[in-house]
């Protein structure tokens, strides 16, 4: 699937936007970004969270770093043959992303089916 980066980062938008709003609310300094592809170029990784996860965490202190929560518009498109497949993997990667941010490890997310 082909999709350029507006159109993409507009259904992220739109994905985000589907998210209940008692997971989001409470995503205190964390920014969305899409980026092409993972730093060491692979197409193996379709999000990331970057970031300490509330549970390791004291507080953020002032000035601090936003956490970030990135996904990867190269790998999702390449695993996408149309745009509703494409949004129900955006928006698995981001409630996958957003769980690591409330420190929900991937053990866990695979008993609850989000992995």
């Amino acid at each position: 699937m082909e999709l350029d980066a507006e159109a993409f980062e507009r259904i992220v938008v739109d994905e985000l936007d589907q998210l209940p709003d008692d997971m989001v609310d409470g995503l205190e300094n964390v920014v969305f970004v899409v980026e092409d592809r993972p730093e060491d170029g692979s197409l193996d990784l379709l999000g990331l969270y970057d970031g300490t996860a509330l549970t390791d965490r004291d507080r953020y202190g002032f000035g601090e770093m936003p956490d970030r929560i990135i996904l990867y518009r190269e790998p999702l498109l390449a695993i996408c043959d149309d745009e509703e497949t494409l949004r129900d993997e955006i928006h698995v990667t981001l409630v996958h992303e957003i769980a690591h941010f409330y420190g929900i490890d991937d053990e866990r997310l695979h008993e609850l089916g989000w992995a």
